[in-house]
């Protein structure tokens, strides 16, 4: 069964996006001592905020954005066995882009 979330107002649903395995001077760090990625991906997002003359203000960030939040940020919850994080959009720090290969060989003088 599958289950779909449509999160309310400004709300986002993030899942975490892992670094991969931490190895520091040989040690391999235990899943239990890593620190959790604060890199995620936007899974869903709401509508926006009602403004005071009744119009919504829409969210900056939308499904399918990579983004950056603070380490304690948003709610834990585990939906169809995955773990993600729903949170206000006013917890998201910024959203990350990556310059592409082809664009990024030139430097303008």
């Amino acid at each position: 069964m599958k289950t779909n979330i449509q999160p309310l107002h400004d709300r986002v649903i993030v899942k975490r996006i892992d670094e991969g395995e931490q190895v520091r001077g040989g040690i391999i760090i235990p899943d239990s001592a890593k620190e959790k990625s604060q890199e995620g991906e936007v899974i869903a997002a709401g509508l926006g905020k009602y403004k005071e003359d009744g119009s919504r203000q829409p969210l900056d960030v939308n499904a399918g954005d990579r983004v950056l939040f603070g380490k304690y940020g948003g709610s834990e919850i585990t939906v169809n066995g995955d773990d993600l994080l729903i949170m206000p959009e006013d917890e998201i720090l910024g959203i990350i882009t990556r310059a592409s290969a082809a664009a990024g060989g030139k430097k303008s003088k």
